[in-house]
């Protein structure tokens, strides 16, 4: 079991890396199938892990890494490739976000000091993860939908087609009040391991 949750968090840096080609290449629906899969296995593994208590620091590591590489190479598409103020914005500062908390774990690693992530089932930071891979999914989709928009005169997919651009965009709008709600909690943490530091 240590072996497939390991594995499932590899799958997830792999398809991180290999939604940008991709995507370049206009394989919207491989596209769409591989970012979704990839996040269902991110909580698959996470509950297998706890389950069968099979947690592992190499797992630890690979799960974080498998989750953030997905998302930011994900958003840095999407960003390139919707160049609109109301897409970007909200993913540039998110994407920061991500490189500020680094820094933060970065120099405390340098201290050997852990900034733990919250265990709260639904911390701040998780709810910023799920309302990134809703968003991320429906903006996906309506790439992947574009393809047979001219091809078909199903009303469901007009439908889809008309609805999905708001939940992309309220989707990350709220994922980045959730990644600013959780930086600033992650900022509190940083603050009180500093006073370790200085003892």
């Amino acid at each position: 079991m240590k072996f497939f949750v390991n594995f499932l968090s590899a799958f997830r840096i792999a398809a991180a890396f290999a939604i940008i080609p991709t995507l370049m290449f206009g394989l919207y629906w491989t596209t769409f199938i591989l970012f979704v899969l990839a996040s269902i296995s991110d909580w698959f593994d996470g509950f297998l892990a706890r389950k069968y208590n099979v947690c592992t620091k190499l797992g630890g590591v690979m799960d974080h890494i498998g989750d953030k590489l997905l998302v930011v190479n994900a958003l840095i598409m999407l960003a390139i490739m919707t160049p609109v103020w109301f897409i970007f914005v909200p993913i540039i500062i998110m994407v920061a976000r991500e490189l500020y908390i680094s820094g933060l774990r970065e120099f405390l690693g340098t201290q050997k000091i852990e900034m733990a992530v919250p265990k709260p089932r639904f911390s701040m930071g998780k709810i910023k993860t799920t309302l990134q891979m809703v968003a991320i999914s429906a903006l996906l989709l309506l790439f992947a939908l574009s393809t047979i928009m001219t091809t078909t005169d199903s009303r469901f997919v007009m439908w889809l087609i008309t609805i999905l651009p708001y939940i992309g965009m309220w989707g990350l709008w709220l994922a980045l009040v959730a990644s600013l709600w959780s930086a600033t909690q992650y900022t509190f943490t940083f603050a009180q391991k500093l006073k370790q530091i200085k003892k």
